[in-house]
Formats: C-alpha cells, structure tokens, sequence
C-alpha cells in the first residue's frame, strides 16, 4: 500500500462551445441542436465545478481546450488557401464539416483517455491510453492533441508511462475513462479494473467495443485476476446510456448505480465481490427511479468523491435537485448506513445542454505523493489559478454563439487569439498549430 490521491484533470470548455447534435445516441445533445449556446457561461460553469472539488481537498488539474477550428483537419481534407480562405470555402462548399471542426467536445475529458494507477500495473508505473473515439468524427480528431496534453502533463519517465490511441477505426472503437471504472479498498491499494463495453444491435451505437478494452488492459499491464470486462446492458444503451459513467460511477469501494446498468447484473455484482471484498452497492431500484430520469438528471454521471475527512460526497448537477425521484433517491441515500455523506449540487446546464455532466468534464487520476512530484504543475490548479482562468474567459468569450456564427471567418480569429491569450498565460509556449506558422 502507498500514499495516494485522487486528482481531477478537467477540461477548459473552449471559446467555440456550441450545439450541433452531432452524437448519435445522446439525447440531450439532440434535443438543443441548433439551439444559442453561451461560452462564457459554459466556461465559467467548468471553472466554478472545478473550485469546488478543489475545496473539498481533491487535487484539480486542467486540460486546454483543443485547437479548434481544426484548420489541420480541414486541409487534410483538400481545402487549400490562408485561414480565412479555407472557413469561407467550407462555408460556400460543404458546411455540415463546420460543426465537426468547430466542435468543443475535448472539454468531456472522461473520455480523453483510460488511466491505470501505478498500484494495479505490474511494472509499478501510472499508464495511459488516449482513447481513439472512432464512432464519431468530431471526436476522432481529438487524440493526437490529447497525447500531446497527456505527456505535457504527465512527462514519459520513471512514473508514467503513455501509449498511443488504438488503431483499427471502429473495430476497436474506444471511449475512454467514461465506460472504465476501479475498485478498492482505498486509493493507494492494489485495485481491480472494471472496463464496461457494449455489443450492437440496438437503437444507438455501442461505442467501447470490448476488442478496445482488452487491448488497453494488455498495454497497461494489468493483472488478469483483477481485470474485470462487464457489458452494459442494452436497455440502458437504449435509453440513451451512451457511455457506462452515464448510469453508473464508482469511487474506492462504492459502487453508486442504476439497476439496469450491466447485464447480468448478480453475475457482475458477484465478480465485482470476488474481486473487492469489501465492496459496497448503492443502487437506484427502477421501480424507484426511472432510466429516462437517470438518464435526463445525470444523477450517476456525478463525481463521487473521497473528501479530507476520509468521508464521500456527491458533486451533482442541479438538474438531479430538480428531477423528484431522483433527489428522492438522493435523500434516501444520505439517510442510509453508508460512505457517502453529503450532495453537493451544482450548475453545469451548458455542458449538460450538450449531453454531458460533471463526471463527463473530468478524467480521474490516482497519484502517489512521488507521482505528484512528477505531474507540470503548470497545470494543476489553486484559487490563484482559478481566477486567472475566470479573467481570461471573461475577456474573450462570447455570451452567446448560434451555430450560423461558425461560418464567419471573423470568429476564427476570436477563436485563435483566446487560446493564444491562454498559452501566453501559462507560459505554454506553441501548443497549437495555428501558433507555428
């Protein structure tokens, strides 16, 4: 056993936050398509959430937001000619590609990469794996950018050890964090690794395939023995589940859920038993709360965290107050015989908007003291931080940004100046391409 903490690795929602609808499966991302977004808000509201996890004694981190529009990807794609040129070309010529280009989504870093602390790994090292995010090609313009973020963070050495995402498109389609989850007496002990995966033949996309989850457990050295590799159940996958941190999120030995998250669900409880001893499992009976209003309140895509009284607390959006079987639930949790001791609800409507909540801003990592010594404090955070964060977004965000605003070639160049304000802030250097040129 080894000191350890759990640090949240948030990412900045960027300048370019809008609503597009452009995941299958996600239906809040559906339902405010086209709808005014507000970046500034959005942003904001990322800030705030992080502070308070700060607060409660958790180490906080950032992830920039990734360069977009992704004029790399937009030439790669034979539209030729300076900056301008090519957003009024797109513009004139194929504007669906706006929106992919345009998109903001690297701000959901549960699904920037899968992490594996150095207490399960055989070679005693933290590993991470950038997920390909293969279903969807917004998102499958992110990796190279998140590898370059996670080795910044996380510089390749006697502690971390980074791999690259998963080849093979589709067939080994991969997620990330947000359908991978750890099991453990405390956070510094040896844990069991649950990766969920779906199969398809359903109403939506499965997206973790399981082919992805057994190449990231093979990279990252785990045990066979406390490797665990559980399907999500197709119901929930149905209902709009489309990553497994939608229905389900654990923390140390809590397993907090829904009752239609796996199938065989006693089998899985079973293993999860074998694995864990000491395991503990709240669950949401259906009878009490429904899939659609777990999936509508991201009641499970909270963060369940470990607080410095050694006790756990819920950080979950407001729309979990507002839904009243669900707060119900809440209220019955807290009331129970069990870890979790507090709710602490909060504002994350523009992320959630777009179909992800407070568990979908953040990708966990689980560091020794040595390990932290390792990490670029750069970008790790502390109220000083915080506020500099805050000045810069209230400086060159927009409080509002319709989805017809991405042709105009002007929002480009608001877009490329905020992220050179912030690299200049934190004295990045040139992180981005459009700063190379």
């Amino acid at each position: 056993m080894t000191d350890a903490a759990e640090f949240n690795f948030d990412g900045l929602i960027g300048p370019t936050h809008n609503y597009a609808g452009l995941a299958p499966g996600n239906l809040a991302s559906a339902k405010n398509a086209g709808a005014v977004s507000n970046p500034r808000a959005a942003a904001l509201q990322g800030i705030k959430k992080m502070r308070a996890l700060h607060r409660l004694g958790l180490g906080q981190g950032f992830f920039p937001p990734q360069e977009r529009p992704s004029l790399v990807t937009l030439r790669a794609l034979g539209f030729n000619g300076n900056d301008r040129q090519v957003i009024d070309a797109v513009s004139k010529y194929d504007p669906s590609l706006l929106a992919d280009i345009y998109s903001a989504s690297s701000m959901w870093t549960a699904n920037a990469a899968t992490v594996s602390p150095s207490a399960d790994t055989c070679d005693g090292k933290v590993h991470f794996t950038p997920a390909n995010l293969a279903w969807n090609f917004h998102r499958s313009i992110e990796p190279s950018m998140t590898a370059l973020f996670l080795k910044a963070i996380f510089p390749e050495g006697d502690q971390f050890t980074h791999h690259a995402p998963l080849t093979g498109g589709i067939h080994f389609g991969d997620e990330g964090a947000a359908n991978h989850n750890r099991l453990t007496m405390e956070h510094g002990s040896a844990g069991a690794e649950i990766f969920v995966f779906g199969e398809p033949g359903g109403r939506f996309p499965a997206r973790q395939v399981k082919q992805a989850s057994k190449a990231v457990s093979r990279l990252h050295l785990l045990p066979p023995n406390r490797t665990l590799f559980v399907q999500q159940s197709m119901e929930a996958l149905d209902a709009g589940a489309f990553h497994n941190d939608v229905v389900c999120v654990m923390n140390e030995n809590v397993v907090f859920l829904h009752e239609r998250s796996f199938e065989e669900r006693d089998s899985v409880y079973k293993r999860m038993l074998d694995c864990c001893p000491g395991v503990k499992v709240i669950e949401a009976p259906a009878s009490m709360v429904s899939l659609n209003d777990a999936i509508s309140s991201y009641v499970f895509n909270s963060q369940l965290v470990t607080t410095q009284t050694g006790s756990m607390a819920l950080v979950l959006p407001i729309e979990a107050m507002e839904t009243p079987s669900v707060y119900e639930f809440i209220q019955h949790t807290l009331s129970e015989d069990n870890p979790i001791a507090k709710a602490h609800f909060i504002d994350v409507r523009e992320s959630m908007r777009n179909g992800g909540g407070p568990a979908c801003l953040r990708l966990r990592v689980v560091l020794t003291s040595e390990e932290q010594l390792a990490v670029n404090k750069t970008f790790v955070c502390d109220e000083n931080c915080f506020a500099r964060l805050e000045a810069w977004v209230h400086t060159h965000y927009r409080d509002h940004l319709h989805p017809d605003d991405l042709s105009d070639p002007e929002f480009l160049i608001e877009a490329q100046t905020a992220l050179d304000a912030l690299t200049n802030l934190f004295s990045l250097g040139s992180f981005y391409d459009f700063q190379k040129n």
